[in-house]
């Protein structure tokens, strides 16, 4: 098969941004194993409640500028016209400060309703009073990255994230340290804080803010609000969806229930981040200027749909032979019960990496209502099936039931998509899933129901047939494995002059 520039592309800007996720990973385990040794599953419960809580205020007040400015501001820089590029910028910071604003006020406002929707026990409304700057610093934070986003600022947006997650652990873990549960809600404010001026200090840097806050400002936008609400109902039903469920086991299982999902959940979307956090800022600008349907929008999403696969299909089946390991060794024994339905949650995200390309493509359009559509659809269903999981099947029921929405999200995007914008996934594409898919269906199996050599050999098993496969595609599309026999051979050659 030729070699296609556009797989080095992709490749290219996933490893960048995936190196800088994997330093950040490193960061975050020994963030996340002190903090669980501290803080245990009950606090990390509590920190669960306050973060879903504090993200569904946020989503809901944001306007989502966060997203929807990225399609504006990039639009602007690719037609090189600085006039334009400076207003649209300008417009961002408006009217990112006027949703912080709005935010931090129903934050407020809102305390007392937070506090009953969210606790069985005690009275936090002072919390979530406390809280509420937090809400205004994503909001100025969400507009600052999307004009990073949209200039292709990605030098500094990875420098940014692998700043924010050491900010985070050199914070957190002192004052968890002093403080225990007391330190939860000043650390949250803190490290938002950090995370915001990190950000500035980066974006104002590249454009300095001269033009915000103009009456001129307050009347346009209204393509960028306009997808922004769309954003913003979707990030609400979204949001409302996690914290449903996160109540729903904090009222009818334990708060120590609430930390083992919250634990599982986090140990597995942070791997796959690795691979994720390249679409936001390269694959999204990219897609947004591919106006025609049909096949060459296909093209563009397929290529991205292979090399999310087969980056990441290596590591989920690591991850999950080494998990009954990895899981004491990252965090603690106490978070072993967690185990079955970490296992689920990982298989979900065979498909979350062939659903998400495709899940962009109304992003792209601008076409807000397609996309309301999908998000609503989708929260519904994995909220109801996590919820009735979780009432028959315990722990292991959440597992399930996110599993089910993960099935039900990739089916329905494929089908609307097909109709609406005449996306087809090719063969080649589906083979490459489909051989990954069930991989990892099978290394489910192994780790379910073998135990002893049998575990160990059926895992290893899986787990070389996914990297060879990996490593057969990047040698016939990329230059990859090219590139690593050369600097070897370059290696061998220094060594045998030696």
């Amino acid at each position: 098969m030729e070699k296609d520039d556009s797989y080095n592309h992709i490749l290219k800007y996933t490893s960048i941004f995936g190196g800088v996720q994997g330093i950040n990973i490193l960061v975050n385990l020994v963030r996340s194993k002190l903090v669980a040794l501290l803080l245990g599953p009950d606090g990390m419960g509590l920190v669960s409640l306050f973060n879903s809580t504090i993200k569904m205020v946020s989503d809901s007040t944001s306007l989502g500028i966060a997203m929807s400015a990225v399609r504006n501001v990039s639009e602007a820089y690719d037609c090189h016209d600085q006039q334009r590029l400076d207003e649209n910028i300008g417009l961002v910071r408006s009217w990112s400060a006027i949703v912080a604003l709005l935010g931090v006020i129903v934050c407020i406002v809102m305390s007392p309703l937070l506090n009953t929707w969210t606790f069985s026990w005690g009275n936090h409304t002072l919390h979530f009073i406390l809280l509420s700057p937090v809400v205004g610093l994503l909001a100025v934070t969400g507009g600052e990255m999307a004009i990073l986003k949209g200039t292709r600022r990605l030098r500094a947006l990875a420098t940014i994230s692998f700043f924010n997650v050491v900010c985070s652990l050199f914070i957190s873990v002192p004052l968890y340290y002093i403080w225990w549960e007391k330190a939860i809600v000043p650390s949250l404010v803190l490290v938002a804080l950090s995370q915001c001026l990190v950000t500035i200090a980066y974006s104002w840097r590249a454009y300095r803010p001269h033009n915000i806050f103009q009456k001129k400002y307050m009347g346009r936008g209204w393509d960028m609000i306009r997808l922004g609400i769309a954003f913003t109902i979707a990030g609400l039903l979204g949001s409302c969806a996690d914290f449903v469920i996160r109540s729903f086991i904090n009222h009818n299982g334990s708060l120590s229930d609430l930390g083992l999902f919250n634990a599982g959940y986090m140990l597995t979307m942070v791997y796959a981040s690795m691979v994720f956090s390249a679409m936001e800022t390269d694959y999204f600008p990219r897609l947004s200027v591919v106006h025609d349907n049909g096949k060459p929008l296909s093209i563009v999403v397929d290529r991205q749909i292979e090399v999310s696969i087969v980056l990441v299909a290596p590591m989920l089946v690591a991850l999950l032979v080494a998990l009954p390991f990895v899981l004491p060794l990252l965090l603690s024994h106490q978070f072993l019960p967690a185990l079955p339905m970490t296992q689920l949650m990982i298989t979900a995200i065979f498909l979350r990496a062939a659903k998400l390309p495709v899940a962009y493509i109304p992003l792209a359009k601008g076409d807000s209502g397609s996309y309301l559509l999908m998000e609503a659809l989708y929260d519904v269903v994995v909220a109801v099936a996590t919820l009735w999981c979780y009432q028959h099947y315990a722990l292991i029921g959440a597992g399930i039931g996110l599993l089910i929405g993960a099935i039900f999200d990739f089916l329905m995007l494929n089908i609307y998509m097909g109709a609406k914008y005449k996306f087809r996934m090719s063969r080649y594409t589906t083979l490459i899933f489909a051989t990954h898919m069930t991989i990892g269906l099978i290394t489910l199996a192994v780790v379910r129901l073998c135990s002893h050599w049998l575990y160990w050999v059926a895992g290893a098993a899986c787990l070389v047939a996914s990297m060879a496969l990996s490593a057969l595609f990047l040698s016939r599309n990329t230059d990859v494995m090219q590139n690593i026999r050369n600097v070897m051979q370059r290696f061998t050659n220094r060594r045998r002059h030696e």
